[in-house]
């Protein structure tokens, strides 16, 4: 029997914001890989690293964001990857940033847009960004989080 290896060698991060308005996302508009679409922050974890402190020096890397709070999301988002066959799965963070926190993008991205989650819905490529921004706003906007999935960082 054939197995299909699971990889779970990078992180996703989802930054959202309290306004006067509905919580809004922040997506930003990639560059590099998966060229002009809208994504969240995401990338790898480096020797040594905790997921979590991966998401946390992403968030800083690509938008220059320390956020206020740090969640996990209790939910990974996963993927195939057809040209490697094989299912990658990443843990899903929430990132709780101050409204007035600005934006500075890295080399990785042309924009990015605060949106409300329906818009969000809409902008992103694949369904499981869908799934995990569904997830959030239902987990994390409509609901207090648990304070269990609370990660202290200093």
């Amino acid at each position: 029997m054939q197995e299909i290896p699971i990889r779970a060698f990078g992180v996703s991060l989802f930054a959202i914001r309290v306004t006067d308005l509905p919580h809004e996302v922040l997506l930003l508009e990639r560059i590099e890989s998966l060229v002009r679409e809208w994504c969240q922050v995401a990338g790898g974890i480096a020797p040594g690293e905790t997921a979590w402190q991966a998401a946390l020096r992403e968030l800083e890397e690509e938008t220059g964001v320390t956020p206020d709070a740090l969640y996990s999301a209790d939910t990974c988002e996963q993927f195939y990857e057809a040209d490697r066959d094989r299912i990658t799965i990443f843990p899903v963070f929430v990132a709780i940033v101050d409204a007035s926190a600005e934006v500075v993008l890295n080399h990785e991205h042309s924009a990015y847009r605060w949106v409300g989650f329906d818009e969000a819905a809409e902008m992103v490529a694949f369904g499981g960004q869908r799934r995990v921004l569904r997830w959030i706003e239902e987990e994390f906007v409509k609901r207090r989080p648990s304070r269990h999935l609370r990660i202290a960082f200093s």
